[in-house]
């Protein structure tokens, strides 16, 4: 008895002491991520299982660089850029993270609104789209973010149901097994377009941002003077690996899920989310939607924060305004004010006419497009000296971060060319 309330204890600390990189990790499944993935597995059953495995480790190796950076410098990625290069770099940055980031807000908020109206038909799916948007905006003036996300954290825990439809099936674990380590790429657009846009969803330039201005506006709430050592570096980086690797695993699943149930179902091509939510049917039957519905409004209402608590770093720290989640509107009138311009510019992308499953994929897209710039920047930055003192990366460090950078320009160079020669 003794022994398992002990155990029970040390798991509580556990979960509370989880920083940016659990709530990093979390977001990065949002609903984004969950149509990407989830097309991906309809669309080529168990052609893209690979992705996972492989992703993880580059993706947790940049998160670790930008919480790096963001210890070491006291500043987030804007800041370290602002203060040790050329203005244009910094503009350069902000030219290929802003248009990504809105569209995601935009795609984000069309997918929670789509799913309210999955949930009561009668109700028209932008008067829902509204109403997040201004709860939101409600939410993330009047609450400090870390109420916010420790309470959020727990509404995307549903995504683990994604780890149990599988089960239910009698599977082919030979087959899944090759399908995880051996990749399998079909140079066609179509396809090409899909892995662009699980690289993008995955190793996604909001969270560099994000990540790196958390970890100073961490060590500012706990009211501690920082001095940088190698324990502090790997506290750091188990608490991204944590992160990423929930992040990692969910991504796994999902691709599994509907590669296996969409996919052997016929079902290969999602429009809607009702056709998305079908994969959690075998588990929870009529309630299928009413379980997916509350994963895409869970990881909506952690991430829509991030992406547009990101943007307005990335802004406010360009223009030396003040800033940070954990302060009052009266504080940081320009930091919020950035956010409520971003939720409006996101809502107003309804309106355009795409499909809320469309926008969500095409949003994977373009960060796919635009990550390899962000991630060079961070190479450089992280190795730089002058920036980093004895705390630039390791051989390890740089190989996954040139792999990522090889690999996601690869996939972005292969789509534009076959989207020019069709």
């Amino acid at each position: 008895m003794y022994t398992r309330v002990k155990l029970k204890n040390k798991i509580i600390r556990f979960w509370k002491l989880l920083g940016p990189g659990l709530v990093t990790g979390a977001s990065d499944d949002d609903p984004s991520g969950i149509a990407t993935y989830s097309q991906a597995g309809a669309a080529y059953g168990l052609s893209t299982l690979w992705t996972a495995p492989v992703a993880f480790p580059l993706m947790a190796a940049i998160q670790q660089m930008c919480a790096r950076i963001g210890l070491v410098t006291s500043h987030g990625l804007t800041g370290a850029l602002k203060n040790n290069y050329p203005r244009p770099v910094l503009y350069l940055m902000l030219l290929f993270s802003f248009p990504a980031i809105i569209m995601n807000i935009g795609a984000d908020i069309a997918g929670m609104g789509a799913v309210g109206n999955l949930l009561f038909p009668s109700i028209d799916a932008t008067y829902f789209s509204v109403l997040f948007t201004i709860m939101l905006l409600g939410l993330m003036i009047y609450l400090p973010y870390h109420k916010i996300a420790s309470t959020l954290k727990y509404l995307c825990i549903v995504l683990l149901v994604y780890l149990i439809v599988p089960f239910l099936y009698e599977q082919d674990w030979l087959q899944i097994l090759k399908s995880a380590v051996v990749p399998s790429i079909k140079f066609d657009k179509e396809f090409m377009g899909i892995l662009v846009g699980i690289l993008g969803t995955t190793i996604s330039p909001y969270l560099f941002f994000w990540q790196a201005s958390m970890e100073v506006e961490e060590m500012a709430h706990k009211k501690k003077h920082l001095i940088v050592n190698k324990k502090i570096i790997h506290e750091i980086n188990e608490d991204v690996d944590f992160g990423m690797s929930f992040s990692g695993l969910v991504m796994f699943f999902i691709i599994l899920t509907t590669g296996t149930v969409l996919f052997n179902g016929g079902i290969h091509q999602i429009d809607t989310v009702e056709q998305a939510a079908m994969a959690l049917k075998p588990l929870a039957g009529n309630l299928a939607y009413l379980l997916f519905a509350i994963g895409v409004i869970g990881t909506g209402l952690l991430a829509i924060p991030v992406l547009s608590g990101s943007l307005s770093y990335i802004i406010t720290e360009t223009f030396g305004w003040e800033q940070g989640l954990d302060k009052k509107f009266h504080e940081a009138k320009a930091f919020y004010t950035v956010i409520g311009l971003s939720l409006i510019l996101g809502l107003s992308l309804n309106y355009v006419g795409i499909s809320p499953i469309k926008a969500l994929v095409y949003t994977a897209i373009l960060y796919g497009l635009t990550a390899p710039v962000l991630i060079a920047i961070i190479l450089h930055i992280s190795n730089n000296k002058k920036v980093m003192g004895k705390f630039t990366n390791d051989w390890k460090s740089n190989f996954l971060g040139f792999l990522a950078l090889i690999i996601m320009t690869a996939a972005a160079v292969a789509l534009i060319y076959l989207q020019l020669v069709d």
